[in-house]
């Protein structure tokens, strides 16, 4: 291969990339996995079950649509769990942690096994289908239950690595995919510094960095990226903070849902924190698209930066 072919190959792959959907780069980790690890088995309720035709063409006996029954699914993946199995279940976020909470709670944390949960819809991704898609509180609810990992990845490469992860092991992982994604994936490992200033920190969970790197390009702030905000990286913060404790904790899902352990973080050092996110006063009952809903809640670019900029002073 000449050098020219390489870098045809590697503009050929970063396009490939860019096309694919965080839900895409789901199924297709998940489908690999499935092939050279036996745990591996897929729980679904209708939502996305033909994406795994492929896998379950390969696997039928690891591969199960329990139809539009969510709480079925869950208990159908604690079963499996007991028995050995590394079980991911999938649906839209409200049909896979709102509507069978109990069930996560019980069949999965009280029982003490692990599995993997892969939603879609985010908070507010497709509006057009109503309130009963939408869960701007599902972090906040896991968040209630000892012993999960959550991770919020921006970019569909970050679902690979943390799938991967999460695939090998045994814990309870909570993975949330959304149809809004960065530019570009960075590292899932901890907090990473994107951008370093002066005046406060500025911490961009998932969807959110390049939202906030946008509202903040004229404004003297070090800017901090997280993908996984269970566990929560309380080093990674108080470093970044140093002397200087003005935060502001920019979440795509409900407001505040993470303010609690930036207190813990920073539980001997005098600070003020800005939460923003979706909004809890009142519900937003508008359809419109995803990027007007930003506007309501004041995470498009123009409210993130009159926000940030009046709480920095």
């Amino acid at each position: 291969m000449t050098a020219a072919d390489f870098a045809g190959t590697k503009t050929a792959l970063a396009l490939a990339s860019s096309d694919v959907t965080m839900r895409e780069a789901f199924v297709e980790t998940v489908t690999a996995a499935m092939d050279t690890d036996p745990r591996i088995a897929v729980v679904t309720a209708d939502i996305s079950a033909g994406n795994f035709a492929e896998a379950r063409s390969r696997h039928p006996e690891r591969v199960v649509n329990v139809g539009i029954r969510e709480q079925a699914m869950i208990g159908v993946a604690g079963g499996m769990a007991l028995t050995g199995l590394r079980p991911v279940a999938h649906s839209y976020a409200p049909f896979l942690i709102e509507r069978p909470f109990e069930q996560i709670k019980l069949d999965l944390g009280h029982q003490d096994v692990g599995a993997v949960l892969v939603s879609i819809g985010a908070s507010y991704d497709d509006p057009v289908w109503g309130r009963t898609h939408q869960a701007p509180g599902d972090v906040a609810l896991i968040d209630t239950l000892p012993g999960w990992t959550i991770h919020v990845p921006g970019h569909q490469d970050e679902v690979r690595a943390l799938l991967s992860t999460a695939l090998a092991g045994d814990d309870r992982v909570y993975l949330r995919l959304s149809t809004r994604r960065n530019s570009r994936a960075h590292s899932v490992e901890g907090f990473t510094a994107v951008r370093t200033g002066s005046k406060g920190v500025v911490v961009a969970v998932g969807p959110m960095l390049d939202s906030v790197l946008a509202a903040t390009s004229t404004v003297d702030v070090t800017v901090l990226y997280a993908a996984t905000v269970r566990p929560f990286d309380h080093a990674g913060l108080r470093a970044a903070v140093g002397s200087n404790a003005n935060v502001v904790l920019v979440e795509p899902y409900l407001r505040g849902t993470s303010a609690h352990k930036v207190a813990t973080a920073l539980a001997d050092v005098p600070h003020r924190l800005l939460a923003l996110g979706v909004g809890r006063e009142e519900e937003v009952r508008a359809y419109g698209t995803a990027e007007q809903h930003d506007v309501v809640h004041g995470l498009d670019t123009a409210g993130l930066h009159h926000s940030i900029t009046h709480f920095l002073g």
